[in-house]
């Protein structure tokens, strides 16, 4: 049977109009990506001054250097932060310091604060490129471990990576775990996430996973805090980098190394111990509890209304002045968390 004349325009037309929109999507798709690299690789970062000098005199030759990372900006709190960390960095031998902050010119008062505590240091001015202030989630840091990366790369040939943000808080033993990596080292990262910590997941001593309040679509759900890695096998990757996309940085930076789980060296006491941890944990709410059994909740708490709790924001306690959030397991929790003590709940809300 032969095809009406009016068939073939309607399926030419509809060829040339796929045609069309494959063209025009290859286009915007090649724009998109021309654009992503040239904002990806814009870097506005600078030395402010190096030193290689060790005032403490601990250094040990046979011990490879840990080049610690930590991106910092302005507020109130910046020095107190930096004199914290800087005066637990003091205890760490053979450690280098790289403090880049988010700034466009060097600040005066880091650098001063820098000298007080004897170690060696790099401080970088590294200010965030201005298109990604605009996000709708900004890339906090990225500009800052990028810059810190890049001096690594034009300067240093061993020892070992690592980032730690000025507001977290780190056992000491950490450093002689990481020290010796390979490769890739992890350990779990402690007051994190709504699980309150972020680890990898180990069968027989190798890691199969990893645990993490917010996995995403990660293949390395992990925290900054959580890994170390060997410069030597950073600059065997030199196009390795961290994107400037929120909530993805560790992982896309640990994939651009062609990490592999087999790669990965547990430490912390096979992921069971903790030595970092987050400092800021978020505002602890009082609790909404429902009724439970008095013989079933250790500090025996009192049944309260769901009401009276929204109400006054205070729980009641039978006999027990102070409760602390381990309380919270026994009952079944509405929202929030029970951690505040008594005397905290009489004063009322607080203002961070």
């Amino acid at each position: 049977m032969a095809t009406p004349k009016k068939v073939l325009p309607r399926n030419m037309f509809l060829l040339m109009f796929m045609v069309m929109l494959v063209v025009l999507y290859f286009v915007w798709s090649s724009q998109g990506k021309m654009a992503y690299q040239r904002f990806s690789h814009q870097e506005n970062g600078f030395v402010c001054e190096v030193s290689f000098e060790d005032k403490r005199n601990k250094k040990f030759d046979d011990l490879p250097i840990i080049y610690f990372v930590t991106p910092t900006y302005p507020r109130r709190e910046q020095v107190a932060e930096l004199t914290r960390l800087g005066q637990t960095l003091m205890h760490i031998v053979n450690l280098h310091w790289i403090i880049a902050d988010d700034v466009p010119t060097c600040n005066t008062m880091v650098g001063k604060l820098l000298k007080k505590f004897g170690i060696p240091f790099t401080h970088i001015a590294s200010p965030m490129p201005d298109v990604y202030r605009k996000s709708s989630v900004v890339p906090r840091g990225v500009a800052n471990r990028r810059a810190a990366l890049g001096w690594i790369r034009k300067n240093i040939h061993s020892g070992v990576l690592y980032f730690g943000d000025d507001d977290n808080t780190f056992d000491l033993e950490l450093f002689d775990e990481i020290r010796f990596t390979k490769k890739v080292s992890m350990f779990p990262v402690g007051l994190i996430g709504d699980y309150s910590v972020s680890s990898p997941v180990l069968k027989e001593g190798k890691v199969i996973g990893f645990f993490d309040s917010w996995p995403a679509k990660r293949k390395f759900p992990v925290d900054m805090a959580g890994f170390a890695v060997n410069i030597g096998f950073l600059l065997s990757h030199p196009h390795a980098t961290m994107p400037y996309k929120a909530g993805y940085e560790e992982d896309q930076f640990l994939v651009s190394l062609g990490l592999k789980l087999e790669d990965i060296e547990p430490k912390g006491n096979a992921c069971t111990e903790t030595r970092v941890g987050r400092k800021k944990v978020g505002e602890c709410v009082p609790a909404t509890l429902v009724a439970v059994e008095r013989k079933d909740v250790p500090a025996t708490l009192v049944a309260v209304e769901r009401k009276d709790v929204l109400a006054t924001g205070r729980l009641v306690t039978d006999g027990f002045e102070n409760m602390d959030c381990g309380v919270v397991q026994a009952v079944e929790r509405v929202g929030g968390a029970a951690c505040a003590s008594a005397e905290e709940r009489d004063k009322g809300p607080t203002q961070q």
